[in-house]
């Protein structure tokens, strides 16, 4: 499974811009602000943009991505900014990270098939400590909408990969909502988020 979902990445990423742009997502970026820097974990991380953010404001970055081409163009960021991430080719299927071992793990647009969704939910935030955080920001199924109307709107085409806020809130149940809300942005991240998004965002802290 690994290896397919690899492929389809690889071959995304094989272009030589940033498909989804060099910038931090916004709502990571102003709840990285919040946070005191430490330990930090980037599920789904592709191309590398806001781990290659977190490690130039001083938190100590891990992330990973099925794919080869993803992790290239992230350490190239790195490297172009001055800073170092750990990067891991894996899923989160078979992701082995020390539990309770990170200050914050984030997740953008790291859109998981119903059918796993609150499994991978629950592995991930088994990696965050007591105390730490699960920032979170995804397409709401609101967003089938504005894909239909706009080809570059982004997110998963299978409505199944499409979140709702009570299926999150009970994902991370053991962790104390600070902020969980579903809202419209515009999104301009690169080439492959432009225009109108539904999406749902939230901060929580382990209990």
């Amino acid at each position: 499974m690994t290896n397919d979902i690899g492929a389809f990445w690889d071959e995304r990423f094989s272009a030589k811009e940033y498909i989804y742009g060099t910038e931090p997502n916004e709502y990571v970026k102003e709840q990285l602000a919040k946070l005191k820097p430490g330990r930090i974990l980037f599920a789904a991380e592709g191309e590398g943009r806001n781990a290659v953010y977190a490690a130039t404001k001083s938190w100590d970055v891990v992330a990973f991505d099925p794919s080869k081409a993803g992790k290239q163009k992230a350490l190239q960021l790195a490297a172009s900014k001055n800073v170092e991430i750990a990067y891991h080719i894996t899923d989160v299927a078979n992701a082995d990270f020390i539990l309770e071992s990170f200050d914050a793990v984030v997740l953008v647009y790291a859109h998981f098939h119903e059918s796993v969704r609150r499994e991978y939910h629950r592995k991930l935030a088994n990696y965050v400590k007591s105390g730490g955080y699960i920032i979170l920001e995804g397409f709401s199924k609101e967003h089938q909408e504005n894909q239909k109307k706009n080809p570059k709107a982004g997110g998963p085409k299978n409505p199944e990969m499409l979140y709702t806020l009570k299926e999150l809130k009970k994902d991370f149940e053991d962790f104390e909502l600070i902020l969980s809300k579903q809202t419209s942005t515009e999104l301009k991240e690169g080439d492959y988020h432009v225009g109108k998004a539904d999406v749902i965002r939230i901060l929580a802290k382990k209990n």
